[in-house]
């Protein structure tokens, strides 16, 4: 029987230093991922994602701030469609009984 593969989630903070250990000179990503116990793939990512956004890479669960905020937007949005929705239905409720 296989079973999904669980995935780890790490703090921002953990990834941030993760980061910061592995720039230090004379240290290996490899070998700072496996004191730390982590993938050297995670890392690597992790990385990258740094060097793309800075301190602003592990914003959220890994998102990062522009991520957040866009989500946050779409379900407002998502919010406000669904509310014009259910206005719309009650006017058209209402006109139907002026009738």
């Amino acid at each position: 029987m296989n079973r999904p593969k669980a995935y780890r989630k790490f703090a921002a903070d953990f990834k941030r230093e993760a980061v910061r250990l592995s720039q230090q000179p004379g240290k290996k990503v490899g070998q700072v991922a496996q004191d730390l116990g982590i993938p050297e793939r995670s890392l690597a990512l992790w990385r990258r994602r740094h060097a793309e956004h800075g301190d602003a890479a592990f914003g959220d669960g890994g998102r990062t701030v522009a991520q957040v905020q866009i989500r946050e937007l779409e379900r407002r949005l998502a919010e406000a469609i669904a509310e014009r929705d259910i206005l719309k239905k009650a006017a058209a409720w209402f006109a139907k009984q002026q009738l």
